[in-house]
């Protein structure tokens, strides 16, 4: 018997949406993001029937110096612990996750492959390579091996115009808002040294994932390029799916077609 308390899961920066359909998805934000970006997405999928679950991930929120001292593991025993609290209590349980939290979605469905019903990929990252981020694409390849380093561990990278958001009334309204409140305004080296540990323990697993995979991206993503979800795609060992988004960047559960979003998880997990 599992000892996990879901509502000790649950910090004031999480939710938790009870639906009626017996399904329960677990949302998982981005890396330095927070809960508050998945909203839309729990809301939404809430609507439809879906319990959904989105905790705050180890370390974010909490300023730069707790998010150095996790690693990725931390971050995926986060959603670790909320499958453990809930398995033997409902009945289908599903990931989606944006960036990174879509590939700790993954790690998930990997340890978890006859628990996880389905999983979807939002804007999937094995490299942060897209047409905003140039001077990323260059040094990316070092930050396996500097990122821990002082004081290199406590640079980063900072996000740039248009911040992921195409449509500009939705970013003005983000920055002015809770968005940015608690997030960290720059991927540091040591954070992202941890994104590409994650994506290295997963490159090999990749074909032992049976899980029904939805991956989404789009087409015109600042951050990483879509052949990121092709990459995986080719490699997932199961069903799998891939859609590629005309009218946004990377924050796509968010942006211009986050209905659709919204309308094609609901749909794939609905028949997964």
């Amino acid at each position: 018997m599992n000892s996990i308390l879901l509502e000790d899961l649950i910090t004031e920066k999480g939710f938790y949406y009870q639906g009626n359909n017996q399904k329960t998805v677990i949302l998982v934000h981005g890396l330095t993001g927070l809960p508050l970006e998945m909203k839309y997405v729990g809301k939404e999928l809430n609507k439809k029937g879906f319990t959904v679950i989105c905790p705050l991930l180890a370390g974010h929120a909490q300023g730069k110096k707790e998010l150095l001292k996790t690693n990725y593991n931390d971050w995926y025993q986060t959603i670790k612990d909320v499958l453990l609290a809930i398995e033997e209590k409902v009945d289908q349980i599903y990931v989606a996750g944006i960036c990174v939290g879509g590939m700790l979605g993954l790690k998930l469905a990997y340890e978890f492959k006859h628990t996880i019903k389905g999983a979807a990929v939002y804007s999937a990252a094995i490299r942060y390579d897209g047409w905003n981020i140039p001077l990323h694409g260059v040094l990316s390849p070092l930050i396996p091996i500097i990122g821990h380093l002082p004081p290199v561990k406590w640079l980063g990278f900072s996000e740039r115009h248009p911040f992921g958001i195409k449509d500009d009334r939705l970013r003005n309204i983000i920055m002015r808002g809770d968005f940015l409140k608690d997030s960290e305004d720059k991927f540091p080296f040591q954070t992202l040294r941890q994104m590409y540990k994650l994506n290295d323990d997963m490159r090999d697993k990749f074909k032992e994932i049976i899980t029904p995979t939805l991956l989404l991206h789009a087409k015109n993503d600042d951050l990483s390029h879509y052949r990121n979800s092709e990459y995986i795609l080719s490699r997932l060992g199961g069903k799998k799916q891939l859609i590629l988004l005309d009218d946004s960047y990377h924050m796509i559960h968010i942006d211009r077609e986050r209905a659709k979003v919204v309308e094609c998880t609901a749909d794939f997990f609905n028949k997964s």
